[in-house]
């Protein structure tokens, strides 16, 4: 499919999601939102680890205002509910990795876009800004969801009231994020830390996200059960085959997703 909005390219197993509306620093449009959505679903048939980037000088800045958006009376629930919900409901259930590589601003739903995905690594000059409150909103693209369940309800009311830039570094600090790293290190970097994922045992990893997530929503004994289930699956694979015998073998393995 040709897409007007993104970029998407394969390369080694990695695929590579690129936002390509530079000139709006990434901005979240009708259209973008919907090749976004088909895109990530599309991932898994192309490759074995998803990356998640923007072209130019920012991530993403989030919902684009001047889309359309009628100023009297805008349909918010609406634009999320129809537009933005099958976006997040893709990147929540995809069974493979994926991989927010933050380059520059990620703001409003730009920044929740990124702590969507299952790892977030971002460049030192980048930055999280949850930008609703400044217009008289609140957090939204799952913003509610995520930010208390990474960084606490005390340092998700900061961030929220205050609406201030946080920086990669302090991201990373708080717990919102992976790592941060220096901008003449990051290109390389996510690459590096993509391919690693694209070449690891992607049935585990995709238990992994299950047993993490629905954790939030179990009791301890439920989420006992749920895990020692998806063990005796991830344990029934050819990756984990392989896994144990490369680990007697004293040698790298070769995992097949399968």
């Amino acid at each position: 499919m040709n897409y007007e909005t993104i970029e998407l390219n394969e390369s080694d197993g990695v695929v590579i999601l690129r936002m390509n509306r530079p000139a709006v620093m990434n901005a979240l449009n009708t259209q973008m939102r919907g090749e976004l959505a088909h895109a990530v679903t599309l991932a898994p048939k192309l490759g074995r680890a998803l990356v998640i980037t923007g072209n130019g000088g920012a991530f993403c800045s989030g919902q684009d205002l001047g889309d359309g958006v009628n100023a009297a009376e805008p349909d918010l629930e609406r634009t999320l509910r129809d537009e933005y919900f099958p976006l997040m409901r893709a990147m929540i259930g995809l069974d493979i990795p994926v991989v927010a590589a933050v380059n520059g601003a990620a703001a409003g739903a730009g920044a929740n876009l990124a702590l969507l995905s299952d790892v977030v690594i971002a460049a030192e000059s980048a930055y999280f800004l949850q930008a609703f409150s400044r217009i008289g909103l609140i957090p939204d693209a799952g913003g509610t969801w995520l930010l208390p369940r990474q960084v606490g309800i005390a340092k998700a009311m900061g961030a929220t009231l205050f609406a201030e830039r946080i920086s990669a570094k302090e991201a990373c600090q708080m717990g919102m994020i992976w790592e941060s790293v220096p901008d003449d290190e990051f290109a390389s970097r996510w690459l590096s830390r993509a391919r690693h994922l694209a070449d690891g045992p992607t049935q585990a990893y995709a238990k992994i996200k299950q047993a993490l997530r629905s954790s939030y929503g179990n009791g301890f004994e439920e989420q006992i059960a749920f895990e020692a289930k998806l063990q005796g699956e991830a344990g029934k694979t050819r990756d984990f085959k392989e896994g144990l015998l490369a680990f007697v073998e004293k040698r790298k393995p070769e995992f097949e997703g399968r």
